[in-house]
């Protein structure tokens, strides 16, 4: 898989849905979930990648967390930056393909939020989390929200629709299962404005995910199913994976 949709996904309407859909409420939850599972504190050095518009980066920097965030998205990283100089937050911005972070035990954690693993062909990904691994110190702790098989495809859905506030946001979902890839497009609307996106994602099975993980340097896993610590099991929402670096 080599579609580079990713280069340009992240800019326009999206930025404005992903702002929107992700409240407050959800984001301390989040946070929160973050401090107790790698074992966050004050002062505690944390790379969040991809970052996205910043706001768990934004909320664990006002805990009192050095933070990184790291984004492929312009317009993603100038509304972070603007938000966190609002909120007079001292956060470490950069422009990075995901794949490619130049830090070296650098980190005492390290979260991949909001189901953005799999972007990449196999190599890629594979790079990905190698390259996450290569920034922590020898036991640093990491977080990443997986979008399993075993959670994509018994809830499968071919369209969705959600209005929120002023947007209007539609979903076309195709599953192919020669590549075990899922291919979206995105139609988002607000008033008389409308853009189409499209995302192809590789969904993997959780053995594939936590082989990948131990090969990039992980071990200790934790797989779980809600923020709430659930079991993972089929079916569940997402799989959420905490794991050690070796």
């Amino acid at each position: 898989m080599t579609d580079e949709w990713w280069r340009d996904f992240f800019g326009g309407l999206v930025v404005d849905f992903w702002k929107a859909a992700m409240t407050p409420e959800v984001t301390r939850a989040e946070a929160d979930f973050l401090v107790r599972t790698l074992r966050l504190a004050p002062g505690s050095r944390v790379l969040d990648v991809p970052c996205g518009a910043g706001r768990l980066a934004i909320e664990l920097a006002a805990r009192g967390c050095r933070m990184t965030g790291v984004d492929i998205s312009s317009e993603f990283l100038e509304t972070a930056g603007a938000i966190a100089r609002e909120r007079g937050l001292e956060i470490e911005w950069r422009q990075l393909d995901m794949r490619d972070l130049p830090w070296e035990s650098a980190f005492d954690a390290a979260f991949c939020g909001g189901s953005s693993f799999g972007f990449f062909d196999d190599a890629g990904n594979a790079a990905f989390l190698a390259a996450a691994s290569r920034t922590l110190r020898p036991g640093g702790r990491f977080f990443a929200d997986f979008k399993a098989a075993e959670s994509i495809l018994p809830n499968f859905r071919e369209s969705r629709e959600i209005d929120l506030d002023d947007l209007r946001f539609e979903a076309k979902n195709r599953y192919d299962p020669e590549t075990a890839t899922m291919e979206s497009v995105y139609i988002i609307t607000r008033g008389g404005r409308s853009e189409t996106k499209r995302a192809v994602t590789r969904i993997y099975t959780t053995r594939e995910i936590l082989r990948m993980l131990s090969d990039a340097g992980f071990e200790g896993f934790e797989t779980l199913g809600s923020l709430e610590g659930e079991p993972f099991r089929l079916g569940s929402p997402n799989l959420l994976v905490v794991a050690c670096n070796r």
